[in-house]
Order: C-alpha cells, then sequence, then structure tokens
C-alpha cells in the first residue's frame, strides 16, 4: 500500500494588510519591505476568526476535491504554533468537529513553518502502515494573534491562512508519495520563539508587561542558516532518489522570504518557473505557507496530475523537511 497526495485546498482572509498599511503602524517603508523581503501585502484574520475557522473551510474544500465524505476521513493531523487555545483542545479536535467528522483520531503537530511537510511524513506513515486509508492533514496559521505590531522586524513578516489535503491510500505505485525528509536541531531554538506562555514563562504580569507572548526573531542568523540548511536538505533528497532538479515542475519552497527562496533556488539552478512563489502576496504564513502555495499553482491551472513537486520548509524549533512527490489529484477544470 502507498500514499498518495490526492488533493489540496486552502482558504485566506479576506482583510489585507499592506507594506503602505504599516508605514502608519511603524517606523518602515514598501521600498524597504520589498527589498528585504518580496513581501508587498498579507491576509490578517477577522477578531472573531479563528485557526480552526480557517482550518475548517480550507479542509472542506481538499475533502470535496478528494471527491471524499467526510465520513471518509480516518485521521486529521492540524500543524500550527496559533492553535486556537494554548493549549488543549487541540486545534485538529474542534476542526473535525466544524467538519463534523466524528469518533477518529484527531492531533497537533507543532513544528513552526516545518510542520506540514511533518505531518505528510505522519500521514504517508499511518497510510504505508495499514492503519488509515484517508488522511486530512493541515497548515493553519492565524499568525497576527501573536506578533508585536511595534515591532518592525516581525510585523511586516506574517500573515494568516489555511492550507489542507488529503493524503489516500493507493495500490498504483506510479501515484506514491517518493520520500519525505524531517530533522531539527533544538541547539537553535532561540532564533525563532514564542517566549510565553508555557513552562519557562506561565502566564503573569511580567509576561503581559514584557510582550513575552509575541513571536521573537534572530533574522540574520535565521536567515544563514536557513539557506544554508534548506539547499542541503533538497540536494540530499535529490540524489538519494537519483532525480535531477531540473526535472522538476514544481519546486514549492516555504514563503518566508524572497531572498532565501532566490538564494535556495539558484544554487539548485531552478529556473524562475519551476519556483512557486505566493510570498509577496500572503507573507509567511508559517504551517500553512507550503499547503497555500500548493493551492495557487492548483487553482491556476499550473499544477497537472502527475507532475512531481518537491516541497522544502525551514522553521523554528529550529525544524526542517523536505518532501518529493507526485500530484495524485484531478487537474483542475
Amino acid at each position: 500500500m502507498y500514499a498518495k497526495f490526492h488533493s489540496i485546498g486552502a482558504y485566506v482572509p479576506s482583510k489585507v494588510l499592506s507594506n503602505a498599511d504599516l508605514e502608519q503602524m511603524v517606523d518602515t517603508s514598501d521600498e524597504w519591505i520589498l527589498k528585504r523581503t518580496g513581501i508587498s501585502e498579507r491576509r490578517i484574520a477577522e477578531d472573531d476568526e479563528y485557526t480552526s475557522d480557517m482550518a475548517a473551510k480550507a479542509s472542506g474544500i481538499a475533502i470535496e476535491r478528494a471527491g471524499l465524505n467526510v465520513e471518509d476521513i480516518d485521521l486529521v493531523v492540524c500543524a500550527t504554533v496559533t492553535p486556537d487555545y494554548f493549549n488543549m483542545p487541540a486545534t485538529s479536535c474542534i476542526v473535525s468537529d466544524k467538519l463534523g467528522i466524528k469518533n477518529v483520531q484527531a492531533f497537533d503537530v507543532s513544528a513552526a513553518c516545518s510542520g506540514f511537510v511533518y505531518a505528510l511524513s505522519i500521514a504517508k506513515a499511518f497510510i504505508e502502515s495499514g492503519m488509515k486509508k484517508h488522511v486530512l492533514i493541515i497548515g493553519a496559521e492565524k499568525f497576527s494573534s501573536i506578533v508585536d505590531y511595534t515591532d518592525r522586524t516581525t510585523c511586516i513578516l506574517f500573515g494568516d491562512g489555511a492550507g489542507a489535503a488529503v493524503i489516500s491510500a493507493t495500490e498504483d505505485q506510479s501515484e506514491a508519495m517518493i520520500d519525505v525528509h524531517a530533522s531539527a536541531d533544538g541547539s537553535y531554538s532561540d532564533f525563532l520563539v514564542t517566549p510565553a506562555p508555557g513552562t519557562v514563562n506561565p502566564l503573569s504580569q511580567r509576561v503581559i508587561d514584557e510582550g513575552l507572548g509575541f513571536v521573537q526573531m534572530k533574522g540574520n542568523e535565521t536567515f544563514k542558516l536557513a539557506v544554508k540548511t534548506l539547499t542541503k536538505d533538497v540536494k540530499n533528497i535529490l540524489e538519494k532518489n537519483g532525480i535531477d532538479a531540473k526535472d522538476i515542475p514544481h519546486f514549492v519552497p516555504h514563503q518566508a522570504n524572497y531572498r532565501i527562496i532566490k538564494a535556495v533556488g539558484d544554487a539548485l539552478k531552478m529556473t524562475e518557473d519551476q519556483v512557486v512563489l505566493t510570498v509577496g502576496k500572503y507573507g509567511n504564513t508559517s504551517a500553512a505557507s507550503i499547503p497555500m502555495a500548493i493551492n495557487d499553482i492548483y487553482e491556476s491551472g499550473r499544477l497537472k496530475k502527475g507532475e512531481l513537486m518537491l516541497l522544502d520548509t525551514f522553521g523554528g524549533g529550529l525544524t526542517w523537511a523536505s518532501a518529493l512527490l507526485p500530484f495524485a489529484g484531478e487537474t483542475k477544470a
């Protein structure tokens, strides 16, 4: 039994936060943001629009595109670092309820920007072991809920959104996911961190006063390590599977920063047509980044059934992951 990437779906909030808007909020400029990140705008969820709401909307689309009913789903895995609640119940449980999925195993994955590919590896293992047949995996983030909009180093980067995919069992090896790599190194955990609430910094007045509930990032250090790690990881997965970078129609990197994406793409000698770019209009949506980018090329008609995708991501933890797989869903009409 093999695991196939059966369908994709995504949801983005309607509210747009442009660079011009940020110019009114912090000491920055459209030119500065574009030059450093490639981001023009990002989407922001409404106050009463939660991570689970966005996840459920993306999931409903993915399930429908797979030609399945909610009763067919036998595992739900949600990757997020902005759950509805810190830290229970799991957002996956809330999403399951909103979709009408009953009495099915559900849990969250916390691997920051690498979360969706981590979930992909979990789905692959469950299916290949014969334990599950149709796994719903989700990457969803309301990052605006943990961003300090007075901190120009972070508030320019992040946005909200969700993406979901159905990973299904198949006996057709041509549809099968080829390989997934996932790894981590906790010695760099301070590069990207939300200090509170947690056992290190339990909820207190000090935590509130010092803004420890907001994401903090060592930007330059993270940038340098991301380029090095992502390039090495992609080269390894391609070499292991005997595939040349020029034969990849769709390179889908984590949409964190255009400069990182370009550096990795150049190192692999990828053409502009091969590299999927959505960072300009969505910003960094963490675990939602990869599925939102896949959905973008699907909805534009660029992603065809059977075409090979190379996923590559890097996030807080530090975590990183890559995946090599064909798109096994039906081409968008």
